[in-house]
């Protein structure tokens, strides 16, 4: 058995080593929508798509994570990034191909790649 300070230690340590972040240490959070819906979709190649393309990039300021439902189970896979200023941009039928534009476009340049959003694809 361990003592409250020997886990404490252990899960500081963890911390470190998956990247866990607190709020405000990070500019951009993209959230890749994981239900069931999701993962029939295709969102698990696109979420490892997104990690490997921030890994190139050297970008450690960007949160990547999964979710649950977003709710809109017709566009998926559906990917929302959330700008330092709270700004949301949907983004839906992501495939791991386009992964590398949203990337460059929205997250390096600061503009998101319209032709992918919800507003584009809504019809």
């Amino acid at each position: 058995m361990k003592t409250l300070a020997e886990l404490q230690a252990l899960r500081d340590e963890m911390k470190t080593k998956i990247g866990v972040r607190k709020d405000g240490e990070y500019r951009m959070r993209i959230l890749v929508g994981m239900a069931t819906c999701g993962i029939a979709a295709g969102a698990r190649p696109v979420l490892t798509a997104f990690v490997k393309e921030l890994e190139t990039r050297k970008l450690t300021d960007i949160v990547v994570s999964q979710t649950g439902c977003i709710g809109i189970c017709q566009f998926e896979p559906v990917v929302e990034i959330y700008d330092a200023d709270g700004t949301k941009t949907t983004y839906v039928y992501v495939t791991p191909e386009k992964v590398p534009k949203i990337v460059a476009q929205h997250v390096v340049n600061g503009n998101p790649v319209v032709e992918y959003t919800i507003g584009a694809n809504a019809n």
